[in-house]
């Protein structure tokens, strides 16, 4: 026994899609859902950076070892506007503050921009 009729669709209309209201209004919305990725991974990269010069500082990592350079370069490059604004004695604390504050803002910021942009 085979039924060769086919199964009955139940979508419902939905006037968003197709010729509606988002293809009058400049497409489907992909290159801002493309904006919106993009801006909320490179401030989960910036982020990273930064955590990881932290992580590497604290853990006393090999400062002549070409990795950590190049990260406490790029944390440095990142940071760059943050440098010295804590100036404790505890010089781990002080890279933590100095460091940890602008991976803090960058997710902030990068976040909120991309939640923005997926809401347009």
């Amino acid at each position: 026994m085979s039924n060769t009729e086919p199964l009955p669709d139940h979508r419902q209309y939905d006037p968003t899609q197709g010729s509606g209201h988002r293809a009058a209004h400049g497409g489907d919305g992909s290159g801002t859902r493309r904006a919106a990725l993009i801006t909320h991974t490179i401030a989960d990269i910036a982020a990273a950076f930064l955590g990881l010069w932290v992580l590497l500082y604290l853990l006393e990592a090999n400062r002549s070892n070409i990795f950590v350079e190049f990260v406490q370069g790029m944390a440095d490059l990142l940071a760059w506007w943050s440098q010295d604004i804590f100036t404790m004695d505890t010089e781990g604390l002080r890279v933590l503050l100095n460091y940890g504050l602008p991976a803090v803002i960058y997710l902030l910021i990068g976040h909120g921009v991309a939640s923005r942009l997926r809401r347009l």
